[in-house]
């Protein structure tokens, strides 16, 4: 079975090569291409270093273990600085009222906050995000097909009650973009400094515990491990790729994304499905007050399969799917009924958040971090008091 996959994985790779070459004979072609390419990196990159907002945090917080966390950081840091060149060329002087077109810079409400707590609350119970469960989709995971089904259910609800929400709430609120108040270097530095605070408070502990070489031996033997070409690049399929490859990959595909498309984002394209199902059934209204005009996964009707957000989440299940068969990871399992409940629990949950929230943990709290957003900050203190009290309740009654 080990070499039937692994043999598969080229010739994935190959269909998503003459799949990315069919959409340049299309209208726009080169953007969808492109962003099937981005796809394909992020689903290996997250694919072989295991780059997932929960279980880093789950890690961290149950296990001491913070690299993955770290990585998290880093993936928003070297973001932080691309978007900074990227946007202060498009807007030299950043003034209210002028934001740049299309990044994701959301609302700051009360809405938002509840939106990243339910979405941290999903994420706890069916054991990953919205952009994970997708990768895992390509792994051949019994929770991650209930997860998304139950993502695009809870987008309906979310649709639903939109409109209330933006009366109460929304509509007032202020759009919050650094920049504006602090200028790019004075946000770059800002924000870069609370990253650097969050790094050093989650490095505290583990560097305590973690013993330190302190002797030639050591040293002798770190050399003495250190693996030849030929042995490394069999390591891309074996095992697992460090921690920081992931955020950096995440990161530098980040600062790619804007200046080709638009900023990352995962939800869209299943919010887009739900709305449509939802709206020939007359579930939802059929004006959403605002939701349209707003930056981000907002899930807007779509007229073509072949846009940049289908096929960026075309390459990154085909790129997951390409990694784990290449690493022998592809194991289909029988779903039992706890990971059904769980999946289509928490996935309900996640579809809320991200509905409300104008995306996930890719396309609000990173994309909108990375833009200097405080949307983007907000959403993720959320989800991760969430996500610090949800493994508390797990850990007292399991």
């Amino acid at each position: 079975m080990t070499i039937v996959q692994r043999m598969l994985a080229p010739l994935l790779l190959l269909a998503l090569g003459v799949l990315g070459v069919w959409t340049q004979g299309e209208p726009g072609g080169r953007t969808p291409a492109f962003a099937l390419a981005c796809g394909v990196v992020l689903g290996v990159a997250m694919q072989r270093s295991r780059f997932c907002f929960y279980c880093h945090l789950r890690e961290w917080l149950d296990e001491g273990e913070p690299r993955g966390v770290l990585a998290i950081l880093l993936a928003i840091a070297v973001g932080l600085v691309g978007y900074t060149v990227v946007l202060s060329s498009w807007l030299p002087e950043p003034r209210p009222g002028s934001l740049p077109p299309d990044i994701h810079i959301g609302p700051v409400s009360w809405a938002l906050a509840t939106a990243g707590l339910v979405f941290g609350a999903g994420m706890v119970i069916s054991g990953s995000c919205i952009s994970g469960h997708f990768y895992r989709l390509a792994e051949g995971s019994p929770t991650a097909p209930f997860a998304l089904l139950g993502a695009g259910i809870g987008f309906v609800p979310g649709f639903m009650s939109w409109n209330t929400l933006y009366s109460l709430d929304v509509a007032d609120a202020p759009i919050l973009w650094l920049p504006t108040y602090l200028g790019y270097g004075g946000a770059l530095l800002f924000q870069l400094g609370l990253l650097a605070l969050a790094a050093a408070w989650v490095w505290r502990g583990f560097a305590v515990r973690a013993p330190a070489p302190n002797s030639a031996n050591d040293k002798n033997a770190a050399l003495a491990t250190t693996p030849a070409l030929g042995q490394a690049l069999r390591r891309l399929w074996q095992g697992r790729w460090p921690y920081w490859t992931g955020g950096l990959i995440v990161g530098l595909v980040g600062v790619f994304a804007i200046i080709r498309m638009k900023p990352l984002g995962m939800t869209g394209s299943l919010g887009s499905v739900a709305r449509a199902l939802a709206r020939r059934e007359n579930w939802i209204p059929e004006k959403l007050h605002g939701l349209d005009g707003f930056a981000g996964c907002a899930s807007v009707p779509q007229d073509s399969w072949l846009t940049p957000e289908n096929l960026l989440l075309a390459g990154l299940v085909g790129g997951a799917f390409v990694a784990s068969l290449a690493s022998a990871q592809f194991t289909l399992q029988k779903p039992q009924w706890s990971q059904v409940a769980r999946g289509l629990g928490g996935g309900i949950l996640l579809g809320w958040g991200a509905m409300t929230g104008l995306g996930c943990t890719i396309g609000t709290l990173l994309s909108g971090a990375q833009a200097g957003a405080v949307s983007g900050w907000v959403f993720g203190i959320a989800m991760f008091v969430a996500i610090w009290g949800g493994l508390k309740i797990k850990r007292r009654y399991a």
